[in-house]
């Protein structure tokens, strides 16, 4: 995919924008996250960060649910949380508010131009403590370089 098809494709979509998906790939259940085909020529990723501890919890492959846009930046890859709360990390709330406290604010919004995260940015990414409320790119632990 051309960063002009990117771009294009990302014009259209919205942060917790609601898509029909199925679960495709589950590489490694409590570790990696799972890959989700939302009909569109990009593909979908959930974190194992926003998943329930136990892989075991996980949807498997073949799942066919809900999933909201959660983040998006510089590689085709649309990242999602699941909509149903039974695929969610239990304690979804609390890690909103530590590391995306945003997310409320952002629903509805476009996901807007992608462009590589900044130094600061991907220090405050790697820290113990996540990113800074205040950081653009509040949200995403894994969205650097050789993340999942």
């Amino acid at each position: 995919m051309t960063d002009v098809e990117w771009a294009r494709i990302r014009r259209d979509l919205r942060f917790g924008q609601v898509f029909e998906g199925t679960v495709v790939k589950v590489p490694r259940p409590g570790a990696i996250g799972i890959f989700v085909d939302i009909g569109l020529s990009v593909g979908g990723f959930v974190d194992v960060m926003l998943l329930p501890d136990d892989g075991k919890d996980w949807p498997a492959e073949g799942t066919v649910a809900d999933f909201e846009i959660w983040w998006a930046d510089s590689r085709p890859q649309i990242r999602l949380k699941p909509f149903d709360s039974r695929y969610l990390r239990t304690d979804f709330t609390d890690f909103v508010e530590r590391f995306r406290p945003s997310w409320p604010a952002d629903i509805g919004q476009p996901l807007g131009d992608p462009r590589p995260v900044t130094p600061d940015e991907l220090r405050a990414l790697l820290s113990s403590d996540g990113p800074a409320a205040s950081s653009s790119a509040t949200g995403e632990v894994t969205d650097v370089p050789g993340g999942t």
